[in-house]
């Protein structure tokens, strides 16, 4: 004779997962827009470039932001001639592998006007770089001293166009405009 024997258990499980903390990241990113015109007004190029924001940049941002008191900077545009690249550690004083590019009219740095911050994004409008002098522009950048060819203030960014470098013309206009976000 066989005999089967059953016996019934019941098993119950629960596990309760809870994030008991708040966490939020901020990243800060920039893109500089770059349009070429030639003498008669006519788009020749244009070009993007999704900047690197350096170390002393998003130090001075934070310094600023976070004293409490009221801050205005004023910053200027700067082109960089062909080649180069750029590292986080790169200052006005240090940026080994590129150069200023000095090949435009007005005799100090533009400081470009900013719009209204908006949806977490703040731009400039176009600042016109009336050029004088035949070259080659690798791309460019943004510090707080308008001393053309100078190598003192805060490098807030700089970067390479994503299309490689650029020729200019002397009667040519480069508009040049940034776009901050976080």
């Amino acid at each position: 004779m066989q005999s089967e024997k059953l016996t019934a258990k019941d098993a119950a499980a629960v596990a309760v997962a809870q994030n008991a903390g708040q966490s939020e990241t901020i990243a800060i990113s920039g893109v500089y827009t770059v349009e070429c015109f030639d003498a008669d007004g006519q788009l020749k190029w244009s070009d993007q470039i999704k900047n690197l924001v350096v170390t002393v940049g998003k130090n001075d941002l934070l310094d600023k932001y976070f004293t409490g008191s009221s801050y205005t900077a004023t910053w200027y545009l700067g082109l960089i001639n062909s080649g180069g690249t750029y590292s986080a550690g790169d200052t006005m004083a240090s940026h080994g592998t590129w150069t200023e590019n000095t090949g435009y009219s007005a005799a100090t740095r533009p400081a470009p006007t900013w719009n209204a911050a908006s949806s977490g994004s703040k731009s400039t409008t176009a600042t016109a770089f009336s050029i004088n002098a035949s070259g080659t522009i690798g791309g460019a950048f943004m510090t707080s001293n308008n001393t053309k060819g100078g190598t003192t203030g805060i490098l807030y960014s700089a970067g390479n166009f994503t299309g490689g470098n650029r020729t200019v013309a002397s009667g040519d206009t480069l508009n040049v405009t940034y776009t901050a976000s976080v």
